[in-house]
Order: structure tokens, then sequence, then C-alpha cells
């Protein structure tokens, strides 16, 4: 979109989007909590809450632009238009429902002819943002060991693979984006998945983590591919850039070059 004086940036608008999401969920869990409310509807209600927001003001403010978001209907529209947005009301959702966690997120981000150029992460309970502009400035890494970070209930296993070869040290949390910026804030160095996504899990993550100068690409090295037809998107990788290379090695060995010098075709 052309800018002008006084109008958001798709940047500073996912980010605000992402930040006023995240504080409605925290009001939402706060209240429910209080109230009595069981788990289950506290999730169910999150999800519906955060969702029902995020395509309000989208489609005020953003109203030619195409949205898919978990919670919602796949607009196939998104298939013909050029600007879409993919939206992730509430990753983590079973960690929003569990009292006093943390590792939950709010994920926008815009994906124009295929590429990402606008995204926010935001991890409300923590009371951080991250956007793709400004971009995180990336810390230098913290700990001699790399550290691996996966889900809390089971090790994929492509990380166990990179654990074991290069001698991981394990770090367990919730959502996709708590543990994305688990690595742009230095508190890990690699992030692999591999037990299935959909596109929302990861378009936010992804571009801030590579606005942050991060390896961010699928477990076999390849580019991940934003708004295809099917939202499914298995796998996902986010590292610093010196341990990209080991980690394929470990995992691909030199099959991964190969596939790269020939384009990925």
């Amino acid at each position: 979109m052309s800018v002008t004086a006084g109008v958001e940036t798709d940047a500073q608008l996912a980010s605000r989007l992402a930040v006023e999401a995240g504080l409605l969920l925290l009001e939402l869990r706060s209240t429910m909590f209080s109230d009595g409310a069981p788990p289950w509807q506290v999730m169910d209600n999150g999800d519906l809450a955060a969702h029902r927001f995020l395509i309000e003001q989208l489609d005020a403010l953003r109203p030619d632009d195409a949205v898919l978001s978990e919670e919602g209907a796949d607009d196939l529209r998104r298939l013909s238009t050029e600007r879409v947005w993919i939206v992730d009301p509430l990753d983590g959702t079973k960690e929003y429902g569990e009292r006093g966690r943390h590792d939950w997120a709010v994920h926008v981000a815009l994906c124009q002819a295929g590429a990402l150029t606008a995204a926010a992460v935001s991890l409300p309970a923590m009371d951080m943002v991250f956007c793709t502009d400004p971009a995180p400035e990336l810390p230098e890494r913290r700990f001699d060991k790399p550290r691996l970070i996966t889900s809390r209930n089971r090790a994929p296993h492509a990380a166990v693979i990179v654990a074991q070869a290069l001698g991981c040290e394990a770090v367990r949390l919730g959502s996709a984006g708590a543990k994305a910026m688990a690595v742009v804030l230095a508190e890990a160095d690699i992030y692999i998945h591999d037990g299935g996504m959909y596109q929302w899990d990861s378009a936010a993550p992804s571009a801030v983590a590579e606005a942050a100068g991060l390896h961010v690409s699928r477990i076999d090295g390849s580019p991940l591919i934003y708004n295809d037809r099917d939202a499914w998107l298995p796998d996902f990788m986010v590292c610093r850039q010196e341990l990209a290379e080991p980690v394929l090695d470990a995992l691909w060995g030199d099959r991964w070059r190969a596939r790269r010098d020939q384009g990925w075709r």
C-alpha cells in the first residue's frame, strides 16, 4: 500500500493488531478464570474472540485484502488476490487455557504475491511484540552448547537427530510463535518442528525470524511457500545462521546441498 502521513503501514498494522488481540485475550482469560470457567471454555472463547477481532479489523482497514485464519473458513478468493493476511488468532491454545502459562501467541502476517512482506508475533503474557519493521536486533549467542527448542509433549524425530548430532540441550515450550521468538531472543539457538503444521502456524514467526537475520526454511532446507492452495505446511525450521549447515548436514547429509544447488526443483 502507499503510505501517507497518519496512515499505518502494513507492518505497523500487523503489530498493533497482534498487540490488541493479545490484550483482549489476557482480559478474557483473567475474567473467565475468575468466574470459574473450565479450561476448555477459556480456550474456545479465546480462539473465537481473537479471530472475530482480527477479521473485523482487517475487513474495516484492508477491505480489499483476503484473510486466511486458523479459526475461519478458507476464503479461496485469496488464491486470486495479491494481498492475503495469514493469521493465527491464538497460537498455543492449550497453553492459553492453563493458568500462569506465558507460551502462547498471536500471529499476524501479510503475504503479497507469494512473499511475506509484513508480520508481527505478540507474546501477550510476556508483554512483548516482535515485528518485521522495525526488525528485532538479534543478540549474541548465550550458551556453549546449542539449545534446541521443541514442543512440550513430544520431541520431533528431526529434533532428536539434530540434538544427538550437535550435542544440544533441550528446551520445551508451547506455541510455535513462542518457540520461534525464543530463538529471536537468543534463549534458544534452533527450533525444529516436523509433526505437522499449517501456514498460519509459521507465517508470522518465519517472517519475523528472517527479518531478525535468522535462517528460516523447511527442515530439508527448502523455502517455505505461503498462500498455497493447501494450507498444510507440515514442517518448520528456525536457527542461527552459523548453525544452519550443521543442522541440515545432521538431517540430510549431502542431499540438501544437491537440492539447493538445483534450485529446489
